[in-house]
């Protein structure tokens, strides 16, 4: 049962039901309805704001950008990220990876024909890319971790995400919580939605979570940014100096 009046001031500890055994189907209805989501509440925004600032400095790179999405999910995000890089002619390969073979089989059957992206089943947390990635995104991703996996998945970004990396993420505050509990239950979302989106937020982030978590992986207050979007989107980036660009293969 979700808690009626929660207590905002530190990360819940909630399994939600998408992260729990479940048919095709069943992950396929909720998955969808997350996208529907993603649309009505223009998700997509804060991580296509960051590849725009990106994109001067994209064709003083050699070959093809290379671009993970890690809980690729749906693989909505990483489509309109494909949308993205179609409409400016910039040349990529585009990676879904997600721990659930099931999602990946379902973001795979929802792009269309002319698709290009790779779709993987892995744990990003022992994944080896045979090319690192220059750019690594995730979306709805972090706040499915507990705090010592979301250092290691920092790390993990540090370590192989060549140029940069963008977390797109919930903020834990009451009006979204609330909000959502009764807008899902409005527009009949999937049960499992229903449930999880307010589970989701009381997952989520506030800055001071980001900063102790980003300390605890290594990383200055001067190595990233933290940007808030409406509605309720709390998100963190990270771009290497612009010196380094050139110096990677």
């Amino acid at each position: 049962m979700l808690p009626d009046r929660p207590d905002f001031s530190h990360r819940a500890s909630i399994v939600e039901r998408m992260d729990e055994p479940c048919s095709r189907d069943e992950l396929r209805a909720c998955l969808r309805d997350i996208a529907r989501t993603n649309r009505w509440t223009l998700a997509y925004r804060p991580v296509v704001a960051w590849l725009d600032a990106l994109a001067p400095m994209l064709p003083t790179l050699n070959g093809p950008i290379r671009i993970l999405d890690v809980g690729s999910g749906y693989g909505d995000g990483l489509r309109r990220v494909e949308q993205w890089t179609n409409q400016r002619g910039i040349d990529v390969e585009l990676r879904g990876l997600d721990l659930n073979p099931d999602a990946i089989e379902i973001a795979k059957e929802a792009a269309p024909a002319t698709s290009r992206i790779e779709w993987v089943t892995a744990d990003v947390l022992t994944y080896v890319p045979a090319k690192p990635p220059q750019l690594v995104m995730s979306s709805l991703f972090a706040h499915h971790l507990s705090d010592a996996e979301i250092v290691q998945f920092l790390r993990w970004m540090e370590q192989h995400a060549q140029l940069g990396w963008f977390i797109n993420d919930l903020s834990r505050a009451a009006v979204p919580y609330h909000f959502f509990r009764i807008a899902s239950k409005i527009f009949n979302l999937h049960s499992f939605v229903q449930f999880d989106g307010p589970a989701s937020i009381l997952k989520a982030f506030v800055p001071a979570d980001w900063k102790r978590l980003c300390a605890a992986a290594g990383l200055g207050e001067g190595d990233y940014a933290l940007r808030a979007w409406k509605p309720a989107r709390l998100c963190v980036e990270r771009l290497r100096p612009l010196a380094e660009w050139r110096m990677r293969p």
